[in-house]
């Protein structure tokens, strides 16, 4: 006994050794420790510790992340961000997001990970698979969205619920309201692409701002699927059916009875349409197109096919529309010389159009409220796509938020095989490669030394638009899986930005914080509250 006392200071029955034992052990893990953090003084990105990688950082960061990024991402084209599980690449080098998006495409699918989280809303859409499921929906998408029946109908729905937005905004301006745009334009959206996806309207734009239990549905789901990918125990209550994913079933059941009614009905209609040969009963939302479509055996698509289509236009076509619209009008009132350009723009617009349609432009009077609204009306009638496509400056505009505040801030891939980017670094099989739009756009070494800067004349030359790179200015994506509804996106942000930028002026509420929400979505935490003026006539 005396042997093993003298000489083995593990002991755990000799309180001495048990603490020399623990005191050695803290010493070699604290060494551990310090070398780890040495090996890394010269090292590029966040500082990582053992076992939990930059976890730590990472974490006390989250509500910051896209800020976060931008640090490390001037500093390098390419930032590894060790995790527990996973490492996470986060690249804002053009040449770089070409070789994932476009030439190594394969390598870097959606992968199941994403699948996973996403599948019980997406289904096996579009945005939600790979592979040849994803070039089939992508071929048929591609005919879909190229039709001028589906444009021309757009353009139509746009103008009508953008005047639905207007009538809104000037009661609010009348009775000295504020409001929250953000979450108006959000019903504005939802409602649109409820017509333009299903073929019905759901109301939520109405004058009294109504509850709707399809929309109620649609936003939980959207927010809990989206807080999958930081919830470890999703899985766990998805099978037990608790919290948040019990809530997610009794959701995703108020949307999928809502949907598969309007499907039924839509068929049914159809068939109707086709007996009498009636061709004003035919319909040119996406559904009905993809209804017709469905009657070829060879299509293969069910009535859950068909859920799953119209369900992915609508995710990609609200929230992603309506934050870069809130996120548009927030920098055009904090850039007055922007809001008069604007406003001149659409103006001679206005006055040019007039004069080819030999129409007499109303005069109003601003604290009217019944000849205001009729010559707002009046200009929308002036507003179609051709005219539209005009409108360089506005069209600047958008682009130049989207620079700054893409709709999609961030977008993980999965890796299938080892690979090295462009600029050396290193990825790994099961690992995540991330682009990083909202980096992109403020990057130096992308944009020059004003990239920071909002300047929507860095998209014009000689009063016309001109393009960058889609590897360059990724918002919507780039390579094969460039984003199918860019057009309409432009289409109806433009159609709401011309009525709203020509007879409004927007006020930030004094006070009002302006920040993200840390989504997959790049929305403002706390909405957008505004106070609305009307513009003098001057017709």
């Amino acid at each position: 006994m005396g042997y093993q006392e003298s000489n083995l200071f593990w002991d755990c029955s000799s309180e001495d050794g048990y603490s020399k034992g623990w005191l050695m052990l803290g010493c070699m893990v604290l060494s551990w420790i310090i070398i780890h953090r040495w090996s890394q003084r010269n090292r590029k990105g966040p500082k990582t510790w053992p076992l939990v990688g930059a976890a730590i950082e990472q974490l006390m960061n989250y509500n910051r992340m896209h800020d976060w990024l931008v640090t490390y991402l001037s500093e390098s084209n390419s930032v590894v961000v060790p995790m527990p599980f996973t490492t996470y690449t986060y690249i804002a080098d053009p040449a770089n997001v070409e070789h994932v998006l476009k030439t190594n495409f394969p390598n870097y699918p959606k992968g199941d990970v994403y699948q996973s989280y996403m599948e019980v809303l997406l289904g096996d859409g579009i945005f939600n698979s790979d592979g040849e499921l994803w070039r089939k929906q992508r071929k048929t998408a591609s005919f879909e969205f190229a039709s001028k029946n589906l444009r021309d109908f757009s353009t139509v729905v746009f103008r009508d619920y953008s005047l639905k937005l207007h009538a809104i905004l000037s009661r609010a301006s009348f009775q000295g309201q504020q409001v929250d745009m953000q979450e108006l334009l959000m019903r504005m959206t939802l409602d649109s692409i409820c017509k333009v996806g299903f073929g019905v309207e759901i109301g939520t734009l109405a004058p009294n701002l109504p509850d709707n239990q399809f929309a109620q549905a649609f936003d939980t789901a959207n927010i809990i699927v989206t807080y999958r990918f930081i919830d470890p125990l999703w899985k766990i209550k998805k099978y037990l059916n608790l919290g948040s994913e019990a809530l997610l079933d009794k959701s995703m059941k108020t949307i999928d009875d809502f949907t598969y009614s309007v499907i039924r009905r839509r068929k049914s209609e159809i068939k109707e349409a086709q007996q009498s040969s009636d061709k004003n009963m035919m319909k040119h939302d996406i559904l009905s197109r993809f209804i017709e479509l469905g009657e070829d055996p060879e299509s293969n698509l069910n009535d859950k096919s068909l859920r799953d289509i119209v369900l992915n236009f609508v995710i990609a076509g609200r929230d992603t529309t309506a934050t870069t619209l809130s996120w548009a009008i927030y920098m055009i009132m904090n850039h007055p010389q922007v809001a008069e350009k604007l406003y001149m723009e659409l103006k001679t617009l206005e006055e040019d159009r007039a004069q080819e349609e030999k129409v007499s432009l109303l005069k109003y009077d601003k604290e009217d409220l019944e000849s205001f609204n009729q010559r707002v009306k009046q200009f929308a009638g002036l507003l179609s796509y051709d005219s539209l496509g005009k409108l360089y400056y506005l069209h600047a505009v958008i682009t130049e938020t989207l620079r700054l505040y893409p709709a999609v801030p961030q977008d993980p891939k999965g890796i299938l095989e080892d690979d090295v980017l462009p600029d050396g670094t290193k990825v790994k099989t099961g690992g995540m490669v991330t682009y990083v739009p909202y980096s992109m756009g403020r990057m130096e070494y992308n944009w020059g030394p004003d990239a920071a800067s909002f300047k929507p004349e860095r998209w014009l030359k000689d009063g016309f638009f001109l393009n960058a790179s889609p590897f360059k200015f990724s918002a919507f994506q780039a390579g094969p899986r460039i984003c199918l509804g860019k057009d309409s996106a432009y289409l109806q942000m433009k159609m709401v930005l011309a009525i709203l930028c020509r007879f409004f002026t927007f006020t930030l509420v004094p006070g009002h914080p302006v920040e993200y929400r840390m989504m997959t979505i790049l929305s403002m935490k706390h909405g957008l509250k505004l106070t609305v003026a009307r513009r003098s006539s001057d017709a």
